[in-house]
């Protein structure tokens, strides 16, 4: 078998087998086919696209190309949950926590923030003391004797997935559903869960910007994930605004906690109890509209937030910050942003408004810089409201004055205003299953 003969295959619209996948595949991470090859079949995929069987098979050789979590030391059906990342996202840190209250394990493995978009282990690290890299048998027996454990991406997760999407990024081959579909689901494969719930944001602040491409993404990991043996099933949810009202680190988690206490705001309030319905039924504790009852009834009782309480402590966190938000560090310098005209906020540049907060010290450009936890921003005002001049619009926090300035402008720039409200997009606007799509 020869590379020269499977990338002429590809480029020529076949279909390469299994075989002729894994001779690929498994050669580059062992260094035996070169970058230039492989590029080369990268770009014949991107142009000539890839079946449904052919996607699923190159996923499933991605994630046997490292370790493969085995979670059958764990008790019960274990579920996890995946989102494409956005601005404000902090979904991880509610759904989770009400789904292990509801009694199905959460044995998670989250990545960190990069760009415009945060990470869960970032948030959970705004929690002094929290560790987020356990050993294998601490993991799992956090996850019996509590339920849930969320910790960040350890081992040596489908190897291959990171040195091909290293060469996509530098060969304009990012934007390929099957290429994108399959990074994701292999790392998802890996990770070792019966069940995952994907949350594929959609819009300005999304990596898909529109509901269709959205849909089609969410459908080919529908399908890889059943084509593996997984229950898998998709909500396409709105990021043409921010999620919440609070960007950045201690900041989500403290907005977390809110949900948890039924304090928080209504969308992310929602968005979160759809998440976690959809998450219990895949696991098998009934029907959509019980499952929703099921979370409903975890926030109401208390038991969701004292799940999220058990895990920091199981993890070395310090839970007085969760009980009091006053107690996180609070950040040297703090500003208003005020509306310089009266209007209707009619839309935003989320991506910019999640540039903004990382302009602060929130995020990270490169995989190597530090974070600033307490940096962040809270909005005062969302698209659909009315703004008045003068009105503080949202607070700026950070660690360095400097900062403030350039995270002002272009979270100006990120704003714009009407004479009228336009009508917004659904929180959640489809539904993706092995049985089809369900728009709403």
């Amino acid at each position: 078998m020869r590379m020269y003969d499977i990338i002429a295959k590809k480029r020529d619209g076949g279909t390469l087998d299994r075989k002729e996948l894994e001779f690929a595949v498994n050669g580059f991470v062992k260094g035996d086919v070169p970058d230039y090859q492989m590029s080369a079949l990268l770009m014949a995929i991107y142009l000539k696209g890839m079946t449904d069987a052919e996607t699923a098979q190159l996923t499933q050789i991605m994630a046997h190309s490292g370790d493969m979590v085995d979670l059958s030391a764990i008790e019960g059906v274990k579920a996890d949950k995946h989102s494409t990342g956005g601005v404000g996202d902090k979904t991880t840190l509610v759904i989770a926590p009400i789904v292990a209250a509801c009694g199905v394990k959460i044995a998670k493995m989250s990545g960190r923030g990069l760009g415009h978009t945060g990470g869960t282990v970032d948030k959970m690290e705004a929690v002094p003391g929290t560790e987020t890299s356990l050993d294998r048998q601490r993991f799992f027996d956090q996850v019996n004797r509590i339920g849930i454990s969320v910790i960040g991406q350890s081992g040596n997760l489908a190897p291959a997935d990171k040195k091909m999407y290293a060469l996509r990024d530098v060969t304009a081959t990012i934007g390929c559903v099957p290429l994108i579909a399959s990074s994701i689901m292999s790392k998802k494969l890996a990770a070792g869960s019966d069940c995952i719930l994907l949350d594929v944001k959609t819009g300005n602040g999304a990596f898909m910007k529109t509901l269709e491409g959205s849909i089609e993404l969410a459908q080919a990991m529908v399908n890889i994930g059943w084509h593996n043996g997984r229950k898998v099933a998709a909500l396409i949810t709105d990021m043409d605004t921010p999620l919440g009202h609070n960007i950045g680190n201690s900041l989500e988690v403290v907005e977390s906690v809110q949900v948890l206490k039924g304090e928080g705001p209504a969308d992310l309030t929602e968005v979160c109890y759809q998440l976690a319905a959809n998450m219990l039924h895949l696991a098998g504790k009934g029907g959509l509209e019980e499952c929703r009852r099921l979370a409903e009834q975890a926030v109401a009782s208390g038991a969701a937030y004292e799940k999220l309480k058990q895990m920091f402590a199981a993890q070395g966190g310090d839970t007085a910050v969760l009980d009091d938000a006053g107690e996180f560090h609070k950040a040297r310098f703090s500003r208003e942003v005020l509306a310089r005209t009266s209007g209707w906020l009619t839309a935003t540049d989320t991506e910019k408004i999640g540039s903004s907060s990382v302009v602060l010290g929130a995020g990270r450009i490169k995989k190597e810089d530090g974070i600033d936890f307490a940096a962040g921003i809270v909005l005062h005002k969302k698209a659909g409201d009315r703004v008045e001049k003068g009105e503080a619009i949202a607070t700026f926090y950070t660690e360095h004055e400097e900062k403030l300035d350039p995270a002002e402008a272009m979270f100006r720039e990120a704003l714009t205003f009407g004479d009228a409200p336009q009508a917004l997009p659904p929180l959640v606007l489809a539904r993706v299953t092995k049985d089809g799509v369900e728009r709403f």
